[in-house]
């Protein structure tokens, strides 16, 4: 089992810099203001339309007397260039997210996840801010939902943002993982949830496989890549295979009660639900390399125009071609033992659990 470990890529360039947050309240979100914090910036600006969240997460930071709650949504231009004024670094992590809801509300998706970004892009060149993370998703390779096109659009207008930056200092790249276990409305509070109440748990089919990673080594991995970052890049966290029917096992029997442990029962996939998720697309193979923790795609230059796309022998780390295809219901799954392992080192059904 691959095991993602410390960081090598130090967030010293985060250091006594002013850093802005979009998404501030959500799961990764906060947990990327909290590592900031750690981190040593300034000031850290905590961008977000959710009121009560963004309360909430400024009462658990405000003792550090650097983080700035803002409210704000960016679908508004305006608000984003006051919020980008002097800001060095920006994690953009706002996003509707949520697979089958996108499926009913294309055109909020198409509001959020791509006007959004294009506003975080126009705010960042207006202020010249100096570099731009975009947080994506697996499912933007080979797109079979709403969700994972705005995600794979994003991707494609972050790296072009790049490339048209001209004499700017401004470097925008993506980060690209896959399903963050314990995160908002994702699939192990939902389980846990219901074994708790002894309900069923509801598994949408036997053969569903995910990528999946915790939300402290998302958070790290995001900061990771804006250390290495040269532009045009989209880093791909390389994550844990798991089958879906193994983690709602581990779940039933985990949060047994009184010898009872919840049934599992197989319904049908959900609107732009995948049985398996990629991490990179063939073509992204051939121009790929990585690290024992990431997969760097390079950047295409697009035009004459374009800055000079980063070449493999300028990250000053040990990179080498990535040789194969990232596949979940190829790749080698946890097995039960290692996935209670993993829960157990991690905490992930702390809230669940007696007490």
């Amino acid at each position: 089992m691959t095991s993602i470990e410390s960081s090598s890529v130090p967030a010293s360039y985060l250091h006594d810099k002013i850093v802005l947050v979009t998404g501030a309240a959500g799961t990764i979100g906060s947990e990327l203001v909290e590592q900031i914090v750690a981190a040593g910036a300034r000031v850290v600006r905590a961008f977000d339309h959710n009121e009560s969240e963004l309360f909430f997460l400024y009462e658990r930071v405000r003792d550090s007397g650097r983080v700035a709650p803002m409210i704000g949504d960016i679908r508004d231009l305006e608000r984003l260039r006051m919020a980008f004024r002097n800001v060095d670094v920006v994690f953009h992590a706002a996003a509707l997210k949520h697979v089958e809801l996108g499926e009913y509300n294309p055109f909020e998706i198409v509001e959020t996840n791509l006007r959004g970004v294009d506003n975080v892009i126009r705010a960042a060149l207006d202020a010249e801010v100096d570099r731009v993370i975009f947080t994506s998703s697996d499912k933007a390779v080979n797109p079979t939902n709403v969700m994972g096109a705005s995600k794979m659009m994003g991707e494609r207008l972050i790296t072009a943002a790049n490339s048209i930056r001209g004499q700017r200092r401004t470097r925008f790249a993506a980060v690209r993982f896959g399903n963050v276990l314990g995160s908002r409305g994702s699939v192990v509070p939902i389980f846990a949830a219901a074994a708790v109440r002894g309900d069923v748990l509801r598994l949408t089919h036997p053969e569903m496989t995910r990528y999946v990673m915790t939300i402290p080594e998302a958070a790290q991995l995001v900061i990771e890549a804006g250390g290495l970052t040269l532009g045009g890049e989209v880093f791909v966290t390389k994550m844990h295979a798991i089958r879906i029917a193994d983690l709602a096992s581990v779940i039933a029997s985990k949060l047994a009660r009184n010898g009872r442990r919840s049934e599992i029962v197989h319904t049908q996939p959900r609107a732009g639900e995948k049985l398996y998720e990629e991490l990179l697309t063939h073509d992204e193979v051939a121009m790929s390399h990585e690290t024992d923790r990431l997969l760097i795609v390079l950047p295409h230059r697009v035009s004459a125009l374009s800055v000079e796309e980063p070449r493999p022998e300028a990250y000053n780390i040990a990179l080498k071609p990535v040789t194969r295809l990232w596949h979940s219901g190829e790749d080698t799954c946890m097995t039960q033992d290692e996935l209670s392992a993993y829960f157990q080192t991690h905490n992930l059904l702390g809230p669940w659990l007696p007490a």
